[in-house]
C-alpha cells in the first residue's frame, strides 16, 4: 500500500539514508551530527509522508487533519481539504523529484486526485473547503458555508497548476491527466464571484444560503493568489478593476508600518503594528514566486522577508517573557492552540506562548539562516515531544507544558513546498511558467 522507495525508509528515529553522496548511500545515525542539508531532506521526507501514507484511502486527497492520539471531532476523520489538498499535490511532486516516491506511483496518485475532483461537489467551478473522501459530497465549514469556497479553490488550483506544467511534456498517460487538469482549471467561474460585476471578488457562494456568507476579500492577507488567478483564467476572468478597487481598496492597502527597524508596505488587515500571522506570507506563495514580484504597493521579497523578521524578532525579544522562546525558538501564526485554534501572532493580545513550527520552517525562503536554526532547535533540543511519523507536530506550548501529537495539512503542505523552493525552486518554477498566469500579472500590473 505504501510504495516509497527504500532509499529512504530509514529515516526514522534511527537514522537518515544520505541521498547527496554522489551515489553512495550513507547511514546517517548520530542525529545529533545530521548536517542542515540532510535535516531538511529528513523533514521533507517525513511531511511528504503525511499526504501519501496519510491521505484519505478513497479520494487520495489530504485529510483536513491526522490526530496521533486518535482522538477527532464526530464524523471527521475521512473529511478532506480542498486547500490542503492544492499544498498536498505540490508536496508530492517534491517527493518525486526527491526520490521519496516513484514518478509511476507519484503520477497514480495525481490521477486518482484528480479524478476524485472531476466528480466531487463544485459550485460554479469551486469546490467547497470541506469535502467528504468517501463521497465527494461537502461538508459544511460553518452553518451558512455549504458551498463554494473560491479562496481554497484558489489554493487547489495553485497545485493543480505546478501539476499540469510537470505534467504537460510527458508521456501520453501524463499529458491526458495534464489535459484533465486543465479543464478542471478552465471550468471554475471566478467572474461569477463577482456577484455580476462588482469590482470585487466574494469568498463564498452557498446554493442553500447564496451570497450571505457576504465576505468580500480585500487586501493583505493570505489570498493575493486569488486574484492572481482569477485575473488569469482563459474562461472566467477577472479584470484589473476588481484587483485595484477590490483587493488594493482604491489604493488603500499601502502603509509604511516600521518594527525593529523592518518596514511593511502593504496594511495587513487587523495586524497592522506586527504584521500579523506568517502564513499570509506563505499560502499565495507556494508556487507565485515572491522573489522578482512587484506591482505599484510593493516588493513582496521584501515586504514578506520583513513580514518574517518582524515575527522572529517579537519572539526573540520575548517581551511577554514565555519560556521556550527565543532567536532560534520562534513562529507565530494560525495553529492548534491550547484552547482549540488561534491565528497566533505578534502582539500582546494573539501572542499566546505557543510556538507552531509550520511558522519558522516555510518562511525558509525568505529567512534561511533564522529558519535553519529554528528547524535545527526543534529537531535537536524537542525531537521527543514534538516529532513524529509526519514531521514537526502542529504547534506546542513550554509555557503550557502542552505538546499535542496532532497535525494539519494547512501548515505541514507548506513545510515540504518552501523548503523545496528554497532548494530548487521547483514549485515556483512550474507555477511560474504558466502562460495564463504570466498573463494575468501583466493585467494586473505585475513585474516579475
Amino acid at each position: 500500500m505504501k510504495k516509497f522507495l527504500t532509499i529512504l525508509l530509514s529515516a526514522m528515529f534511527s537514522g537518515l539514508i544520505c541521498v547527496n553522496c554522489s551515489g553512495e548511500k550513507k547511514n546517517i545515525s548520530d542525529q545529533e551530527n545530521i548536517s542542515d542539508d540532510s535535516l531538511l531532506t529528513l523533514v521533507q521526507y517525513r511531511t511528504v509522508r503525511y499526504f501519501w501514507e496519510g491521505a484519505e484511502p478513497n479520494s487520495g486527497m489530504a485529510r483536513e487533519r491526522i490526530h496521533m492520539d486518535g482522538v477527532y471531532p464526530e464524523n471527521d476523520m475521512n473529511v478532506v481539504t480542498s486547500g490542503g489538498s492544492g499544498f498536498g499535490v505540490m508536496a508530492i511532486i517534491a517527493g518525486i523529484e526527491r526520490g521519496f516516491i516513484t514518478r509511476q506511483d507519484g503520477i497514480a496518485r495525481l490521477s486518482k486526485i484528480v479524478n476524485f475532483l472531476k466528480n466531487a461537489d463544485r459550485f460554479h467551478g469551486a469546490w467547497p473547503h470541506w469535502i467528504y473522501g468517501e463521497t465527494g459530497k461537502v461538508k459544511p465549514f460553518s452553518p451558512r458555508d455549504n458551498g463554494a469556497d473560491l479562496v481554497e479553490t484558489a489554493y487547489l488550483i495553485q497545485g493543480l497548476l505546478a501539476v499540469r506544467q510537470y505534467l504537460k511534456d510527458g508521456n501520453e498517460s501524463e499529458k491526458e491527466l495534464a489535459a484533465d487538469i486543465d479543464k478542471l482549471w478552465r471550468e471554475v467561474e471566478w467572474s461569477w464571484f463577482t456577484r455580476g460585476g462588482e469590482h470585487v471578488i466574494y469568498w463564498h457562494w452557498s446554493p442553500d444560503f447564496g451570497w450571505e456568507m457576504n465576505f468580500p476579500v480585500k487586501g493583505y492577507n493570505e489570498c493575493l493568489i486569488l486574484y492572481v488567478l482569477a485575473a488569469s483564467s482563459p474562461t472566467f476572468p477577472v479584470g484589473a478593476e476588481a484587483y485595484h478597487e477590490g483587493w488594493a481598496r482604491n489604493g488603500e492597502i499601502t502603509g509604511n508600518t516600521e518594527k525593529y527597524g523592518y518596514k511593511l508596505a502593504l496594511k495587513h488587515n487587523g495586524a497592522e503594528e506586527y504584521g500579523g500571522p506568517l502564513f499570509w506570507s506563505h499560502y499565495s506563495y507556494l508556487g507565485l514566486d515572491p522573489r522578482n514580484l512587484k506591482d505599484r504597493y510593493a516588493d513582496y521579497m521584501e515586504h514578506n522577508r520583513n513580514h518574517t523578521l518582524i515575527n522572529w524578532k517579537w519572539c526573540s525579544l520575548n517581551p511577554l517573557n514565555y519560556p521556550g522562546y527565543s532567536d532560534s525558538c520562534w513562529g507565530l501564526t494560525a495553529s492548534y492552540s491550547v484552547n482549540g485554534y488561534s491565528a497566533h501572532a505578534p502582539g500582546n493580545t494573539n501572542d499566546l506562548g505557543v510556538i507552531s513550527p509550520t511558522a519558522a520552517i516555510s518562511s525558509i525562503v525568505y529567512t534561511p539562516e533564522q529558519s535553519m536554526n529554528a528547524i535545527r532547535w526543534f529537531y535537536d533540543r524537542y525531537r521527543d515531544k514534538i516529532w513524529g511519523e509526519y514531521g514537526f507536530y502542529d504547534a506546542f506550548s513550554v509555557k503550557d507544558n502542552w505538546y499535542p501529537k496532532r497535525y494539519l495539512a494547512i501548515d505541514q503542505g507548506p513545510e515540504v513546498v518552501m523548503i523545496e523552493n528554497f532548494r530548487s525552486g521547483l514549485l515556483w518554477n512550474l507555477f511560474m511558467s504558466c502562460p495564463e498566469v504570466k498573463e494575468g500579472l501583466r493585467k494586473l500590473g505585475f513585474e516579475f
